[in-house]
């Protein structure tokens, strides 16, 4: 007999923070891996991932990521413990945690996780550097996004009408 080959989706995201350019300024990208336990891969596996309120802290020149959900599997075994929301430790350089670690102390900045996604077999988040945006910032940004797209009806239709 054949094998059947799984189909497996082309996107390797696994989860995303839609809301997180909307509320804040991003301004530098970063990338990390994160420590798991071996139930949260089964769990992100399956999709069971929230991180809409996340955001990450730093705590004794380590970085951590808090306010993630990773809900366990309904056949997780008996005899481990799961905390869908333990503050899960991410891997960084150390030049990378002092870059941080100055940003935020010195300058105010907050730390917004954006996007996880698979890159080959490891799990890695994707955070930004930010500011929160005040309610006006907000308007504004709205208002450039819509006029970007009037813009885009009108040389349409100038066009068509050549």
């Amino acid at each position: 007999m054949a094998k059947k080959k799984s189909k497996q989706s082309n996107s390797n995201t696994i989860a995303l923070n839609k809301k997180a350019r909307h509320n804040y300024a991003l301004t530098d990208k970063f990338e990390a891996g994160m420590s798991l336990q071996g139930w949260e891969i089964k769990s992100i596996r399956s999709g069971k991932v929230n991180i809409s309120d996340c955001y990450v802290f730093l705590k004794d020149g380590e970085a951590y990521l808090t306010g993630s959900e990773i809900l366990p599997l309904n056949a997780a075994s008996s005899h481990v413990v799961c905390d869908p929301t333990r503050d899960r430790k991410l891997l960084l350089n150390r030049r990378e945690l002092d870059r941080l670690i100055g940003a935020v102390d010195r300058d105010g900045y907050s730390l917004i996780a954006t996007a996880m996604y698979w890159k080959q077999c490891w799990v890695k988040l994707e955070f930004y550097l930010g500011k929160g945006k005040k309610t006006h910032d907000k308007r504004a940004d709205i208002k450039d996004r819509e006029w970007q797209i009037d813009k885009g009806r009108l040389m349409k239709n100038k066009n068509l009408d050549k």
